[in-house]
């Protein structure tokens, strides 16, 4: 994957973070979701660029009217789910994550945000229709994630995984050995205490990404796929690539993308 970021934002009204990434890192455009509108047709369709698009929107820098066009873009499935939440923060952040999702889908193929033609996978553990959503349109896979403040997205025209979590406890740390693979466990045993926490947590997000991207999710046992915990990612198969993605403090990122 190129060093540089994903290139102009999708007409989202975003902004760059104003500061260049670390050598090895991918910086993703940041969404305003107030700049969305779910009226009319937008702009479009256009290819994913290439190697991946990156968006990251946060959930607190969101104002009222922000999250109230976001709502407007979800179904009414999706609209449903968000009622169902008791914590006004958990409705935000899942509306927030789908309203990203779907805006930037929308952008991209030119159908409105909601007449994408969205429709879920089989379930890679049970089968049933109720696996991770894709798009019916050939060529364009995505992946979102979402944890406390922040979402992203990943676009891509092969398949990808994106994962950001954040910082995990050291209880945390000691807890999810069994998910590491036996080398990833030796480096961490080899850190100092305080450094596990921010090691551990750059391997969990580089694993769930490479398994979004797998389409297995945590089906797969974590532990047989080697990320390496320390500052740049290994590969876990040849035909993938891994990347970290650049994040507020107190988060960690990962994108994981098949090469053709």
């Amino acid at each position: 994957m190129s060093e540089a970021r994903p290139g102009p934002p999708l007409a989202l009204s975003a902004h760059a973070p104003p500061a260049e990434p670390p050598p090895g890192r991918l910086c993703p455009d940041v969404v305003d979701l107030s700049g969305l509108n779910s009226g009319g047709r937008p702009p479009g369709p256009r290819t994913p660029r290439r190697p991946v698009e990156l968006y990251l929107a946060e959930v607190g820098r969101q104002d009222r009217l922000a999250l109230r066009r976001a709502q407007e873009l979800l179904d009414a499935d999706e609209r449903a789910r968000a009622g169902a939440f008791h914590r006004p923060r958990d409705r935000d952040a899942y509306v927030v994550a789908h309203a990203t999702l779907r805006g930037v889908l929308s952008l991209l193929l030119g159908v409105p945000a909601d007449a994408l033609p969205l429709v879920r996978e089989p379930c890679a553990g049970c089968g049933g229709p109720h696996g991770r959503p894709a798009l019916r349109t050939r060529g364009v896979h995505f992946s979102l994630s979402h944890s406390g403040d922040l979402v992203m997205v990943a676009l891509a025209p092969t398949p990808v995984g994106v994962d950001v979590e954040g910082l995990a406890t050291a209880q945390a740390v000691l807890g999810a050995q069994s998910a590491l693979h036996a080398a990833e466990a030796a480096e961490l045993a080899r850190l100092p205490a305080h450094e596990r926490p921010a090691a551990f947590t750059r391997t969990w997000v580089r694993k769930e990404a490479y398994l979004k991207g797998l389409g297995t999710g945590l089906v797969r046992d974590p532990a047989l796929d080697y990320v390496g915990t320390g500052p740049r990612p290994a590969a876990p198969a040849p035909e993938w690539t891994l990347r970290d993605v650049l994040v507020p403090a107190g988060y960690a990122a990962a994108v994981a993308l098949r090469t053709e």
